[in-house]
């Protein structure tokens, strides 16, 4: 019962992330990717795909590589505010401008993050940073990575 709570509850966490951001003025309402990698538990030096809305995206991101894979590796928010400029970013998806990328850490290890993409520049605040580091602090509390 508890995996099927913790299935569902993510699912529908990246389906709200990206209608509460498309119900909001631009650029909010210019994000185009909002979903979860999970640490892959064969190999915790990397990221495999979970729940998204959006274009298909990269499958595996390893640790240190990209806003995603940095932010697992330092187990902290990347806030970015125009991917061109970002050391290594990956471009899943080309019409990506500006990216947030919050992990989610139980035990003092990373299990998941939350991404985020806009296809604006600047596309996201310290506000967003906050609200998702809110939210990855309750994921981590209730669910079972």
């Amino acid at each position: 019962m508890h995996v099927i709570c913790h299935a569902i509850m993510i699912r529908l966490s990246a389906s709200l992330l990206w209608h509460a951001y498309h119900s909001l003025p631009s650029p909010s309402s210019a994000v185009n990717w909002a979903g979860f990698y999970f640490t892959d538990p064969s190999k915790s030096s990397r990221l495999l795909l979970g729940p998204f809305q959006g274009q298909v995206a990269c499958q595996m991101i390893a640790f240190g590589r990209g806003v995603c894979g940095t932010a697992a590796k330092e187990a902290k928010t990347q806030l970015v505010e125009d991917v061109e400029k970002f050391p290594g970013h990956i471009a899943c998806d080309g019409a990506s401008r500006s990216e947030i990328v919050v992990p989610i850490v139980q035990n003092g290890k990373v299990v998941a993050i939350i991404d985020i993409d806009c296809a604006e520049l600047d596309g996201f605040t310290k506000v967003d940073q906050e609200a998702l580091e809110e939210l990855a602090e309750l994921l981590a509390q209730a669910c079972d990575f």
